[in-house]
């Protein structure tokens, strides 16, 4: 569904406009109706269609309440999620809670996922996206599963 990389500004309220293309899909599938949350492994955020991030927290409910690691995916993940609705021009707001935790400022990128888009600020991405291209020849270390894969 999301694929593709767009650079995006945030205006001083921490809205952004969604790119038209993004924006297409999501008034088709959820009505504009969308979760963000905070990627528990990178300083990013996660930005769903509500009907995908229902099927995903019903998914870490489900999750034994005992187990340390499940709980705190629980916590992070959908502890800090958040319903946003795309406006009449296509933005939405990030709250600022999240806007701080992805060190979100003016400059964001967004990053098509397939089923989620990610939201980046403009310097963690470059800075990930060359640790990514140095780690290029590590090719060798991916899972058996993933070495099988054709481009």
């Amino acid at each position: 569904m999301f694929r593709g990389i767009h650079s995006v500004n945030m205006d001083a309220k921490g809205r952004m406009a969604v790119p038209a293309r993004f924006r297409e899909l999501l008034l088709e599938s959820c009505a504009g109706k969308l979760v963000v949350t905070i990627d528990p492994v990178e300083r990013c955020l996660a930005l769903y269609p509500l009907p995908r991030w229902e099927e995903i927290q019903s998914q870490i409910e489900k999750l034994p309440t005992l187990n340390p690691q499940a709980k705190r995916m629980q916590r992070l993940f959908i502890g800090h999620a958040c319903d946003c609705e795309l406006d009449a021009n296509g933005r939405f707001l990030l709250p600022s809670m999240l806007r701080s935790y992805g060190d979100l400022e003016k400059k964001l990128i967004l990053l098509g996922q397939g089923q989620k888009i990610e939201i980046w600020s403009e310097s963690n991405w470059n800075t990930s996206f060359e640790d990514m291209l140095a780690d290029a020849d590590a090719i060798d270390e991916l899972p058996e599963s993933m070495q099988q894969l054709s481009f």
